[in-house]
């Protein structure tokens, strides 16, 4: 497209300045300009590596030109970007300052995170740049300053960046309501947001725009379609594959040629522990290596982290191990090689990963997919049929999570007080909380002012005052806590790895540490460091030269399949035993499917495989849904207490991504179970809710809600509250909002959240109805098959105590059962 196909004013700027670049503007990029400046609000969906930054940032300062030659540009805040990860802001930084240069814009850009010095923060409070690149996190707590509407008073627009990431999540709601608050604080204010492809972008759209949705709005699409190749890395042969296992180190020597045949890799861990282990065993393997490899993960501290960005940038580095921590992008140039290692669970975040490989427009991006375990090769193929078939999950938003709502009002009291009548009629226009009744509001009110029904008699829960209509807080103290306590991301409490010199080397979670005595050796940071004390929330550590440590275990390690993976692994298993399957990775596991066949049954697309064997353990009934670990989760206990209606049984269970297990030391009387609907989907909540300790794992749920709604304290930097402590007290909170304020919004949260997020009901629904409509097929192997062998395996992981190590543990129960 060239400058006289546009009615953009100034494009010819633009223009010029991609031309000197050796660059030409997509289509969907002068799309986004003209939306942009016709004073549309939109989202602008391309994918990784197309050029979405400039769809944006070059229509801001075409927007900035033009009214600087009517004479009409104003000065201070004029835009912000908001980025999900602050390993992000960098590349931002970098391609805005590029664009600045270009158009000739006189702009000052800055970055506030996490990682922002006091005193750049000062100074961004006195001084505000024409652009600020943040996060959520952050812009909360510039809500929280006084006299911000002055601030922000000639912002023209807001940019969430990455807004796929943030929607299903709490810190999305919280993006959600700082855009309620700056649409009135500057109504001509406009809203964008960047996202990749998702199943539901409409729904992505009415999440990020709330009430502006009745306003002018476009989705702009860029049609380009990323080119990405799948390769597996397969072993020798089929055995030396387990059936069962989450590292995949016995592919090591597969994977270290290809490190040293490409320029630049990035090899993505699904967890932190995971990264760490793959760390140490390529140094063990390859030496030669060291100096060429780094590691990077949310852990490791900011100056580490740094240097890793900025020396894989200048071609220093060969290779990084890396977790999502660089799922987003940072600016590598383009990384000539992905490896991932296991599968990621879901088709964006995997598209996502293959992206940084050929990150620019129209390069092929390529990644290699190293299993750790035999059947998780399947997942590899199905991973390559979605990306063909552009089978991309949705990302469901949160709604009505009232926990951020009161934390956000505190904000507000904090700052410069806010008016009831005023926010309520902002907060409902928000996606999130459109639903939210007066009736609602009003227990919400009460509770930051007297700490409800509950907690009335407590002055520490009277945060918020009254003062001539409008709700403050005048508490020092209580505006202090606030501030270090914003933000929707919670967890393990993290304790600060130090060398005894003062070196900070990165946090580490309490959970994790406090397991070891001094003189422990455990791998962090690709250091081998020995614990030498713990003083209050420090851990000090000097370096070792044992090559032996335990490895830092971080929460939320196992990613559930989602809906779409499901869909394509049933897809691919019918394909397993076709003739000539064009997958090579079935083609290799054909053996092993062929033993699946002959012991059991592989289950077509319109069969449901149940397996009943007895082994040494007991009686064992194994159920493939392939539904992903959570749904399992709740299906597995349902299937129990209805077992349990028809005899006196007692089960242990456990479940993987493909199905679960019951095991009991008397004969189930599964045939019967089936026959009496055992499987129904009928009266499915009555029978959750009596299946599993509801209230238990709701309690377990309000640990977070509760952290982040205010009502625990997690202490003051350097002295943190150890995490017992947070545990215990949130705890009590849940006992007595239970026993004497049922009707408590947050205690009401918890049990939503445990049905929707951690039992996902409604998936469960549809997967009961599925499997209604499929022939059940009840088999009786003699032995466990290849599909219930990992399920045992997980049990095995969690059950039992031994000297032994765990690969000699699985070798071991898979010998028993071979023939």
């Amino acid at each position: 497209m060239n400058s006289e196909q546009t009615d953009i004013p100034l494009a010819e700027r633009a223009y010029e300045w991609f031309e000197r670049r050796g660059w030409k503007p997509f289509d969907f990029q002068t799309a986004a300009w003209k939306y942009y400046l016709d004073g549309y609000h939109g989202i602008v969906n391309a994918p990784t590596g197309s050029g979405k930054t400039y769809s944006l940032f070059v229509a801001i300062l075409l927007e900035y030109l033009q009214l600087k030659a009517s004479g009409k540009e104003s000065r201070g805040l004029q835009a912000i970007w908001i980025t999900p990860i602050r390993a992000l802001s960098k590349e931002i930084e970098v391609s805005a300052k590029r664009a600045l240069e270009g158009l000739g814009v006189d702009w000052e850009v800055g970055i506030r995170t996490g990682d922002t010095s006091a005193a750049d923060k000062a100074k961004l409070r006195t001084s505000p740049p024409h652009f600020l690149i943040t996060t959520p996190e952050s812009l909360h707590l510039m809500l929280a300053q006084k006299h911000y509407p002055k601030y922000f008073k000639n912002l023209k627009t807001v940019v969430t960046d990455e807004w796929h990431e943030l929607m299903g999540s709490k810190r999305g709601v919280q993006m959600e309501l700082a855009l309620s608050r700056l649409k009135s604080v500057q109504p001509r204010l406009k809203v964008w947001g960047i996202s990749a492809t998702i199943g539901n972008m409409k729904e992505a759209l009415s999440a990020l725009l709330g009430s502006s949705v009745t306003q002018k709005h476009t989705i702009v699409r860029s049609g380009i379609t990323k080119k990405i190749l799948v390769e597996s890395v397969f072993p020798e042969d089929l055995e030396t594959l387990p059936w069962a296992g989450h590292i995949g180190i016995k592919l090591l020597q597969k994977v270290v040629p290809i490190l040293k045949q490409s320029t630049s890799t990035l090899i993505f861990t699904n967890t932190r522990s995971f990264a760490e282990v793959w760390y140490q065993k390529i140094l063990d393997v390859a030496p030669e290596m060291a100096g060429e490899i780094a590691m990077h993960h949310g852990s490791i501290s900011r100056e580490l982290r740094d240097w890793v960005e900025e020396s894989l940038h200048n071609g220093q580095l060969k290779a990084v191990v890396c977790t999502s921590s660089l799922d987003l992008g940072v600016d590598f140039r383009p990384v000539e090689t992905i490896i991932q290692v296991g599968s990621p669970k879901g088709v964006a975040r995997f598209m996502q990963r293959a992206g940084r490989s050929g990150h620019r427009p129209g390069a092929i991006s390529k990644i290699y997919f190293v299993p750790t375990h035999s059947l998780e090769l399947i997942e590899a193929a199905a991973l390559r049929q979605a990306i063909e078939d552009q089978v991309i999950e949705e990302r469901i938003p949160y709604i009505r999570s009232f926990d951020v709502l009161i934390q956000y009002l505190i904000t507000l009291a904090v700052s410069d007080g806010f008016d009831p009548k005023a926010i309520f009629k902002e907060v409902k226009g928000s996606f999130s909380y459109q639903s939210i009744t007066e009736e609602e509001w009003a227990w919400i009110l009460n509770f930051i002012t007297t700490g409800g029904s509950a907690l009335h008699a407590y002055d520490e829960y009277r945060k918020v005052i009254i003062e001539n209509g409008l709700f403050k807080v005048n508490s020092r103290g209580v505006a202090l806590r606030h501030r270090l306590s914003i933000g929707t991301i919670v967890g393990d409490n993290a304790m600060i790895v130090k060398y005894l010199s003062g070196k900070k080397i990165g946090t580490i979670e309490e959970s994790f540490i406090s397991k070891l005595m001094p003189g422990d050796v455990f791998w962090f940071g690709g250091r081998n460091l020995e614990l030498v004390r713990i003083r209050g929330m420090e851990v000090q550590v000097r370096k070792s030269k044992r090559r032996s440590g335990k490895v830092p275990s971080w929460m939320g390690g196992r990613m559930p399949l989602s809906s779409e993976m499901s869909q394509m692994l049933r897809l691919k298993l019918n394909q397993a035993l076709a003739p000539g399957p064009k997958d090579p990775e079935l083609a290799f596991l054909r053996p092993l499917v062929q033993l699946q066949q002959d012991r059991s049954h592989l289950p077509g697309k319109n069969e449901f495989l149940i397996e009943y064997f007895k082994t040494r353990e007991g009686y064992h009934v194994v159920m493939f849904p392939f539904e992903g670990r959570f749904v399992h989760e709740g299906i597995a206990a349902l299937v129990a207490y209805r077992i349990s209606s028809i005899t006196s049984i007692t089960f242990s269970i456990a479940m993987n991504d493909y199905g679960f297990e019951l095991l009991s030391d008397t004969e189930i009387p599964i045939y019967e179970a089936v026959e009496t609907d055992v499987l129904s989907a009928e009266n499915l909540m009555q029978d959750i809710q009596a299946s599993v300790n509801a209230t238990e794992m709701a309690r377990r749920r309000f640990r977070d809600i509760a952290s982040i709604a205010g009502l625990v304290f997690k202490g003051y930097p350097g002295h943190q509250i150890r995490e017992r402590h947070i545990q215990a007290s949130s705890q009590l909170f849940f006992e007595v909002f239970n026993d004497y304020e049922s009707e408590n919004l947050l205690l009401r949260q918890a049990f939503d959240e445990v049905m929707d997020f951690q039992l996902e009901e409604a998936r469960m629904r549809k997967a009961l109805e599925q499997i209604n409509q499929q022939k059940i097929i009840i088999t009786q192997p003699e032995k466990p098959t290849p599909f219930a062998f990992p399920i045992m395996v997980d049990r095995l992981s969690r059950d039992r105590l031994s000297n032994e190590t765990m690969e000699e543990r699985v070798k071991r129960m898979q010998l028993q059962f071979e023939d």
